[in-house]
């Protein structure tokens, strides 16, 4: 290729990049500009491993030989888009949200796309549509066919008896909600006192329904939330002003765990209501049963604990028992400790589209969300209901969740044996123990690909999907200023997809290393 062809080539990959980067979410923007300094400040002439590479929260890459100003646009040609052979191609014009040639009265226009959201939004600008011939590794959802051994078959039809015709009551069908309670009970609390009964169970249409229920019910408080954690969290906690939300970022340094200290912290400035996932999406670790008793001790009488465990059952610590973990099983009282548990066949059951999830706690906030799911999303869809009562029997539970756990690990194990053959590093304390996410850590890339944006770009050319580390900032309200702590040198990769996905996947990000010259066997 001529140098002139070359150029030309390197100035469109240029453009594609700073396309991409122009549809991101506006606290996101930064991403390119910051890429672009931090190059502009290291010897990029330099294409092995970094040593010397850090992460956002230590600081940016310690420059070797910086580089003059007159040179800026040559080295960013040479590291953010430099193609290392792979074919040149149209750049894709990305679609604007809004048509901003219509006027539209009283909408809010500034609305982003969540992370997943607009992954698959780019993807489909470079022909992604759910074909095979991609491997979407970003999607936050299980396999769901019938692909897992030991695992129920699942339903192809359901009953729709007469009764389910009508309006389910708003907090879900009184058999469901028993066999929920019965559920937890039984795995749980089998030597409380205190047991879990219909009333204490509210069935919602989905995780985000449920939360958005929550969060509609609170009012007049701190809620803490911490970062890294699930990207839908930020619509809900920024469209709701009855609270004042509160990101409280946790350390790279220790593989952010959730020191009690912490929450200690929290708790003396005033948060009385604190929202966590456990296990934590998007880095796959989740408390430990010491932690989850201490946590409880320390936020009984003065916070509402919040708990998202709808990975609770993805839980690998157990030799793939069968066993789960929960914070049901540190509540004294069910009806006066202040503990929210949310959970579905979402996960669990590999069943995402039906939308059939719960949420457990007192009496008292179960018959509030009751109440707002008669003006938020009027409940959750009746047949599927009556269909979801067998499926909670807890023996029956404990074989499916050993069938699954024993999948998704060999699949964890898949995934992380690849990306180690290709230099990555893993320890115990990166290594995830549940949920089926991975938090890589691009760091050790050069140049272009230890930014996440850039990683993603690359990624995308090879017909592979990922999600970058910054949409795990939580944000709300883009109040905070939280640049110190935006994630642009990780992607979470799901491995909840079938095996021969995943295969597909890591041949992708393979070649991509390969033509950076970064493999350690080439």
């Amino acid at each position: 290729m001529s140098s002139q062809n070359s150029y030309e080539t390197d100035s469109e990959n240029v453009s594609e990049f700073e396309r991409l980067e122009s549809t991101l979410p506006e606290p996101l923007k930064r991403s390119a500009s910051s890429l672009i300094q931090t190059l502009s400040s290291t010897n990029l002439n330099s294409m092995g491993r970094e040593s010397d590479y850090r992460t956002p929260r230590e600081g940016y890459p310690t420059p070797r030989n910086p580089v003059s100003v007159q040179n800026r646009n040559k080295h960013l040609i040479n590291t953010l888009s430099d193609t290392k052979g792979r074919e040149s191609s149209p750049v894709p014009v990305p679609k604007p949200r809004f048509n901003e040639a219509i006027n539209k009265p009283a909408m809010n226009t500034k609305q982003s796309s969540t992370g997943v959201l607009w992954v698959t939004e780019r993807a489909a600008e470079y022909g992604f549509n759910n074909q095979d011939s991609w491997a979407n590794l970003g999607q936050g959802a299980p396999e769901h066919g019938d692909t897992i051994p030991g695992s129920f078959e699942r339903p192809k039809s359901i009953p729709v008896p007469d009764h389910s015709k009508e309006y389910a009551p708003t907090a879900g069908i009184k058999e469901l909600r028993e066999a929920v309670a019965n559920y937890y009970n039984e795995t749980y609390r089998q030597d409380k006192a205190s047991k879990y009964t219909y009333k204490n169970v509210c069935i919602v249409p989905g995780g985000r329904a449920g939360l958005t229920r929550i969060a509609s019910i609170i009012s007049d408080c701190y809620l803490s939330f911490f970062l890294p954690d699930y990207t839908a969290y930020a619509e809900m906690l920024s469209l709701f002003k009855n609270f004042s939300p509160i990101p409280v970022p946790l350390s790279e340094s220790d593989n952010y765990d959730v020191h009690l200290d912490i929450i200690r912290n929290e708790l003396m400035r005033g948060v009385s209501a604190l929202l966590t996932s456990n296990p934590r999406n998007p880095t796959g670790k989740c408390m430990s049963p010491d932690q989850l008793s201490k946590l409880h001790t320390l936020c009984r009488e003065r916070c509402l604990l919040i708990m998202d465990e709808f990975y609770s059952h993805y839980y690998y610590d157990d030799n793939c028992s069968g066993s789960s973990i929960s914070s049901a099983q540190y509540v004294e009282d069910v009806n006066v400790d202040p503990v929210l548990i949310l959970n579905g066949l979402t996960k669990a059951f590999r069943l995402p589209g039906w939308r059939i999830c719960w949420i457990l706690g007192p009496e008292e906030y179960i018959g509030a969300l009751s109440s707002a799911g008669s003006y938020l999303d009027g409940g959750s869809n009746a047949p599927f209901q009556y269909a979801a009562i067998d499926f909670l029997k807890p023996q029956f539970v404990r074989k499916e969740m050993k069938a699954l756990q024993l999948h998704f690990k060999m699949k964890r194990d898949y995934v992380i044996g690849r990306l180690s053959r290709m230099g990555f590093t893993f320890h115990e304390g990166n290594i995830p123990n549940s949920t089926f996410y991975l938090w890589l850590n691009l760091s050790p890339l050069p140049n272009k690909l230890s930014n996440c944006l850039g990683f993603f770009h690359e990624c995308l050319h090879e017909r592979v999907i990922v999600v970058p580390g910054f949409f795990f900032l939580i944000n709300p309200q883009n109040l905070s200023k939280l640049e110190d702590v935006i994630w642009y040198n990780y992607v979470r990769i799901s491995y909840g997809p079938e095996l021969h996905q995943l295969e597909k996947g890591m041949d992708g990000i393979e070649r991509v290393l390969r033509r950076f010259n970064c493999l350690p066997y080439d």
